[in-house]
């Protein structure tokens, strides 16, 4: 049996036009010490964040919400190895899920979103970052705005001559809103016998000493720069 002939080499081709790379090229060296120069910084940069307790590069910044919308709380942080990130609302943590979601941007950019708006989400927010080497923090608050409203108007009345006559509505709106009261399309000019108070989150007219002539259609009225509403009741005086 004879043996097989070995097998021969394939030729070397040449490259492709334009492929061929002269090291002696003045180009090609000032662009391989420009990459030396960028591998050196990155890990400068590396083991400058295995250094150290966490820090705060960029803070957080005031955010103003609007009711129903979402608000998004923004912290740029040094930290290696990877910290362990919380949020807080005025001290009480907060968890991921949907009402507030934990967010990492990249290596550096960590943020909270608050979703579906409300009133009850004004308030001081705080992150929290901590590492082997130690912690820092920063905080915030959320300003939330919410259109002037009337959440409960006040009720139709009817009322002996000589009582006392209140009508009360729930209201709310952040600014503030301004409030008025009127009676058949005119303002209630106030003394001391017909007036109106405004609270947080009530406003009530009072008519004391009722006549007939107080008998009519009374509106209460709330605006602030985002909206405003209206609400009606009848008040009968026999």
């Amino acid at each position: 049996m004879s043996k097989a002939a070995p097998a021969k080499k394939p030729a070397a081709t040449a490259p492709p036009p334009g492929c061929t790379l002269d090291i002696n090229d003045p180009q090609v060296q000032r662009a391989a010490i420009r990459i030396q120069a960028s591998y050196r910084g990155h890990r400068s940069r590396k083991e400058l964040r295995e250094k150290g307790p966490p820090r705060v590069l960029e803070p957080l910044k005031d955010v103003v919400l609007i009711e129903g919308s979402a608000a998004k709380l923004t912290c740029r942080i040094a930290a290696f190895p990877d910290p362990f990130i919380r949020w807080s609302k005025d001290g009480k943590e907060l968890r991921d899920g949907p009402k507030y979601r934990y967010v990492f941007e990249d290596p550096d950019v960590v943020a909270l979103v608050v979703r579906d708006g409300e009133l009850a989400d004004l308030g001081q927010y705080s992150i929290n970052v901590t590492n082997p080497f130690g912690q820092c923090s920063d905080s915030a608050r959320i300003l939330v705005e919410v259109p002037a409203k009337i959440q409960k108007g006040p009720d139709n009345t009817k009322a002996r001559k000589g009582t006392t006559v209140t009508l009360t509505a729930e209201i709310m709106g952040e600014p503030a809103p301004d409030v008025g009261w009127t009676k058949d399309g005119e303002d209630i000019e106030e003394d001391d016998r017909v007036f109106f108070e405004i609270g947080s989150t009530t406003t009530t007219l009072t008519i004391r000493r009722a006549t007939p002539e107080d008998s009519g259609k009374y509106e209460v009225y709330v605006e602030n720069s985002l909206g405003m509403d209206q609400s009606f009741a009848r008040v009968d005086v026999a």
